[in-house]
């Protein structure tokens, strides 16, 4: 097992059992669909075509805390060998193209299809930061492919990605590409945020954390479309459906905060679900990332469905007459109510339509200099003690500094009590990860408005990072040519010295190092 592809990695990776919970046994199924990914890839460009959405939801199910099923990842192997078989063969195609394990063992024994395997270090973690990137961008377009929006540029550029595994190319072209990466990330944003907008704008929005008296159903992960499947399902049921981690956001779409039995956010990000959901008593539905391997209090409530899988939960799968929620509606019925968790109520929904409705006044506290500095801190939570620096960066900025967030990583501060400058929160939440392309948005429109470029704003980057999600969007805010973005609380163990450096040379990038040294480095005092 070699594994390096989270901030909690060990160093220089994974290699016993994954810290995220996943095995050697699952972690070599990932590998090998991974491997067979690129052979299909490979073919499938040779013939001037390119990979189907099946082919992202495979990379979208390696990543991380998403699927431990390994049953799963052996029936994604032989469909992508069965697909990549049927093409034919290129004179002299890498060896990916033609493996073909014949049983776990074969997976378990075949060095090859680590990433280890390849020998240069730099080529390697060129290829790892790419390969990290269309994980992200796979998970993101799996999104929008699930509420009807498609682009073909965003499989050719998968396809060109994948198949690039074992090309003999220099370090130069596979910087190139990583680059072309983040270019294809904000289309893809740019799709989701089009794709999310089918349950209409989001407006800013307080959200309860008190649960009621009746019996509910947790909703956590990213998907937009099963919460409102969920809430048509359980109209009239007798339970609420309460969201959790990512799908806070949920709240402030008009299509969903219209029923009634939304009741509210339960809990707080991903990184804490094993203390919080025990105390959920009802059952919780996985709808994507995020899934930590479930305690024995409440595995048997764990529900997933989509792209998430684990061993002994109860998988929910699409059907043409769309997913069965009757099992888990019938297990809510007879749960407890939700113990109360005594959260103080959230904010959302302050996406790019929400704060540039505002503009005329944000532009005139800029003016006045009520309003000093942006700080982006956008990205993810995750269990490592040095994340509650986040915390402590928010509460150290000045009164005059807001706070732009998207993603679990708000939830290191969201619930302090930080005020406002007149009227304008000093946490202004765009939403889910996904929509840093908010964040980016409202940025170029305060470029515009001032008449500057984008770095010459009074905006700082102190962006937390977790799984393959956020190499996407690091790449994405790169392509469109912000720098000095500061990063932590760890620098990717993936990334070499040499390949670090490029990324400070030519961008800027910084690792985050002590709160004070942080708000000097970033322009906040």
């Amino acid at each position: 097992m070699y594994c390096q592809q989270c901030q909690e990695s060990k160093i220089p990776a994974c290699s016993l059992g994954g810290v995220c919970g996943k095995s050697k046994t699952t972690a070599a199924y990932q590998d090998a669909v991974l491997y067979a990914l690129s052979g299909l890839a490979y073919r499938l460009e040779a013939a001037g075509k390119t990979v189907d959405p099946f082919a992202a939801e495979v990379l979208f199910a390696t990543l991380t805390n998403v699927s431990f099923d390994n049953a799963r990842f052996s029936v994604y192997l032989e469909r992508i060998i069965a697909q990549r078989d049927r093409l034919p063969k290129v004179a002299g195609e890498p060896a990916e193209c033609s493996w073909n394990p014949s049983s776990e063992e074969d997976i378990l024994s075949a060095k090859e299809i680590s990433l280890d395997a390849i020998e240069n270090a730099d080529i390697r973690s060129l290829y790892s930061l790419l390969l990290f990137g269309l994980k992200g961008l796979a998970a993101y377009y799996s999104h929008a492919v699930v509420l009807g929006k498609t682009d073909d540029t965003i499989l050719s550029f998968i396809t060109k990605g994948l198949a690039s595994r074992s090309k003999p190319l220099s370090a130069d072209e596979r910087t190139a590409l990583v680059l072309e990466c983040g270019k294809v990330g904000v289309t893809c944003l740019a799709l989701l945020d089009t794709a999310n907008h089918a349950y209409g704008v989001p407006e800013i929005t307080k959200v309860n954390t008190t649960p009621g008296n009746r019996p509910g159903i947790l909703v956590t992960g990213h998907d937009l479309k099963d919460l409102k499947d969920l809430l048509q399902a359980t109209q009239n049921a007798g339970i609420d459906i309460y969201t959790h981690g990512e799908m806070l956001p949920a709240h402030a779409y008009p299509a969903l905060k219209k029923y009634p039995h939304l009741k509210g956010n339960y809990g707080t990000s991903w990184a804490n679900q094993r203390a919080e959901m025990a105390k959920f008593n009802g059952p919780i539905l996985f709808t994507t990332n995020c899934l930590v391997p479930p305690g024995p209090e409440y595995k048997h409530l764990v529900f997933t469905t989509g792209a998430v899988g684990f061993p002994g939960c109860h998988h929910i799968p699409d059907s043409p007459n769309g997913k069965d929620f009757s099992l888990l509606i019938d297990l809510a019925r007879r749960a407890a109510p939700p113990t109360d968790l005594h959260t103080p109520e959230l904010l959302t929904g302050c996406a790019h339509e929400a704060v540039l409705s505002l503009a005329g006044k944000v532009i005139e506290l800029i003016n006045t200099g009520k309003i000093r500095r942006f700080v982006v801190m956008a990205g993810c939570d995750g269990r490592d003690p040095a994340r509650s620096y986040y915390t402590e960066f928010a509460k150290a900025l000045p009164k005059d500094t807001v706070i732009l967030t998207a993603g679990c990583a708000k939830y290191r501060y969201n619930a302090l009590d930080l005020g406002d400058i007149d009227g304008i929160p000093r946490v202004l939440d765009a939403g889910q990860c996904n929509d840093s392309y908010s964040l980016v948005v409202i940025a170029l429109a305060l470029a515009d408005a001032f008449k500057c470029g984008v770095n010459e704003l009074p905006i700082s980057y102190n962006i937390a990072w977790y799984e393959q999600k956020a190499v996407l969007v690091l790449l994405a805010l790169l392509s469109l040519g912000v720098k000095d973005i500061m990063l932590g609380p760890s620098l990717p163990t993936f990334v070499t010295p040499a390949v670090l450096d490029v990324l400070v040379k030519t961008f800027g990038l910084q690792p985050s190092t002590t709160v004070d040294a942080d708000l000097q480095t970033l322009k906040c005092v």
